[in-house]
């Protein structure tokens, strides 16, 4: 595979798992297992999820770079969400903690495979 082809295939699977961590995050605290019957104010926690959006799905090389971080913080709550919970919610949480990964994976390596070459020498001007 190709540098073009990877670097497609990193933006594509940093928008499919950003995507599928913004509908589990809703979808978790709404109807599968939220704290309280009917939903919990807890789906607040896929707004920040929104804000990377736009510029993940046009391949915005900055973006990445500080989405990467913002997915830490999934992580971090999968991580202790897994431990503290159990039955389906703690399944949601393994869930959370794969996609977390995957898109800080998926974030990195665009990234890194879109930085211009910042060892070249300059040329005199």
């Amino acid at each position: 595979m190709g540098k073009p082809e990877l670097t497609r295939a990193a933006n594509h699977a940093a928008a499919v798992s950003l995507i599928g961590l913004i509908g589990l995050c809703i979808a978790w605290e709404m109807w599968l297992a939220p704290l309280r019957p009917g939903g919990s104010w807890l789906v607040l926690k896929t707004a920040p999820l929104l804000l990377p959006l736009f510029g993940i799905l046009h391949g915005r090389r900055y973006t990445h770079q500080w989405a990467s971080m913002l997915s830490l913080a999934y992580f971090m709550e999968g991580t202790v969400r897994a431990s503290s919970e159990g039955d389906r919610a703690q399944l949601l949480a393994l869930l959370e903690v794969i996609l977390s990964l995957i898109f800080f994976a998926a974030t990195v390596l665009y990234a890194r495979l879109t930085a211009r070459n910042q060892d070249a020498p300059k040329e005199p001007g």
